[in-house]
């Protein structure tokens, strides 16, 4: 008898048809669970959103609470071609009086002309030691703590440019360089560091045997401790020098950044007395006051779009309904409608200008905030930083905002937790699918394993019931 390869062709009935609507009514649980989820993806991420614009008022407020923001300065100079500086939160408000009588310099030697760089100069050997000359120039005194470096010039390395070269490998606190002019290449060497105590003498080894001539290597030494100066001295290594409030001040470098406690004073050039003035730098807390305004309404925005609903449209948002957005929205409010008497005359954010509107936004800082900044900046400070140890809701507005978000993103917290619950329920309905799914597939098979048994059962009724017309066909004849 002939199998059936196809449901349907024993029975006649549309098996693949009837399989396909019993599946589709029980995937349908199915379907409904995957759009909860969908929604509640979505209001997971709404929440991620949150949480990012929380962290976001927490570090605006955070700001706002840290005493270096209130205790910031600025430095200016009546002559910015001279000097240089910059102020930090260390720096006494007030005036300096700084005169710059010398800059700090590098020890620098030149050799004398040769005709190229490729021109042959000797073999040898250099030792370049870092030190300090005397006032005349001709006594010696080695730096502490510096090993003088000795450079060999072999064979094949003796060309005024490959002396260069190895001198800069060597590392030997000098900078060499090949100078070319009308006159000829020179080779010149320059203390990487300004200041006296990074002077440096050359003493040559040469292999012609006479270190001192003008021959071979020893062109290129410099010791007039031992009266050989066959390189010039064309800088000598000097302090910059300088009076800060008429006190002399010596330095080895033109960066005076120990000499008044918050203060980097920079010398670009000599010059007579000019005025360095340090004043309270009111411009970055007044950012300081922007960027947490900025914040908060980014904050609020976020929550009034996501928990509305569009009466319009009918259509409602994400967390609409959602009591911990809706809560979150209500103590954020509170705060910002709220005051302190730790402020002295400022209690509310309108005495500085932000004061709330309808839609629960800040407003732009104004002319009431540079006046408090001008006027009245102890206040304040303990205005938004104030802590009130036995009422923390008089506490500043800094303060309380940064504790309110602290608390939401806690473990614990309203946010944290929304977050796990949303997490859970999309978990159990993931598996929940999972269940159903293996279910449906289950039923699939049972179906199609039924259908088939009865496809085989009426063909072989058909088949017999063939049978038997034929017999009674030739009977009846």
């Amino acid at each position: 008898m002939a199998t059936i390869s196809s449901l349907g062709l024993g029975s006649g009935l549309d098996v693949e048809s009837i399989i396909s609507k019993l599946v589709s009514l029980d995937q349908q649980p199915i379907a409904n669970l995957n759009k909860k989820t969908s929604g509640l993806k979505t209001q997971l991420s709404t929440y991620g959103q949150i949480q990012s614009a929380l962290s976001t008022l927490r570090d605006t407020s955070a700001k706002l609470t840290n005493p270096d923001t209130w205790a910031g300065t600025k430095a200016s100079v009546s002559d910015a071609t001279a000097i240089s500086v910059t102020a930090s939160s260390g720096a006494a408000i007030g005036n300096v009086s700084i005169q710059v009588d010398r800059l700090a310099q590098a020890q620098s030697l030149a050799s004398g002309s040769f005709a190229n760089a490729t021109s042959t100069v000797g073999q040898g050997t250099l030792t370049i030691e870092l030190g300090s000359w005397d006032a005349t120039g001709t006594a010696f005194t080695s730096k502490a703590g510096k090993t003088p470096v000795t450079i060999t010039i072999g064979p094949g390395q003796d060309q005024l440019g490959q002396i260069r070269d190895q001198i800069n490998a060597a590392n030997a606190g000098v900078v060499a360089a090949v100078v070319t002019d009308a006159s000829g290449s020179r080779l010149t060497l320059t203390s990487r560091d300004t200041g006296e105590t990074n002077a440096f003498r050359v003493t040559v080894d040469d292999a012609d045997g006479n270190a001192g001539d003008a021959a071979g290597l020893s062109q290129l030494a410099y010791d007039p401790s031992s009266s050989i100066t066959r390189m010039s001295l064309t800088l000598p290594a000097v302090n910059a020098r300088a009076k800060l409030n008429g006190l002399d001040i010596s330095s080895e470098t033109n960066s005076l950044s120990a000499a008044i406690d918050g203060l980097n004073i920079l010398l670009l050039k000599t010059t007579p007395p000019v005025t360095i003035s340090v004043n309270q730098d009111v411009d970055a807390i007044k950012k300081a006051v922007s960027d947490f305004t900025a914040a908060y309404n980014a904050l609020n925005q976020l929550l009034r779009s996501q928990t509305k609903y569009d009466a319009a449209t009918k259509t409602a948002a994400p967390l609409q309904g959602d009591s911990s957005a809706v809560s979150l929205t209500a103590r954020l409010r509170g705060i910002a409608g709220g005051g302190t008497s730790l402020g002295g005359s400022l209690s509310r954010l309108a005495d500085i200008g932000l004061a709330p509107g309808a839609d629960g936004n800040l407003a732009a800082a104004g002319t009431k905030l540079d006046k408090a900044l001008a006027n009245n900046l102890a206040d304040l400070k303990s205005f938004f930083m104030g802590v009130d140890n036995t009422d923390a809701n008089n506490s500043g507005f800094a303060t309380r905002f940064r504790t309110l978000v602290d608390q939401a993103l806690s473990v614990d917290g309203t946010v944290t937790t929304r977050q796990k619950g949303i997490q859970t329920l999309i978990d159990n309905n993931n598996k929940r699918v999972d269940q159903l799914t293996d279910r449906s597939a289950a039923n699939e098979a049972r179906l199609r394993a039924q259908y088939a048994a009865l496809d085989t059962k009426m063909g072989q009724l058909s088949s017999l019931s063939n049978y038997m017309n034929q017999q009674i066909a030739q009977f009846n004849k």
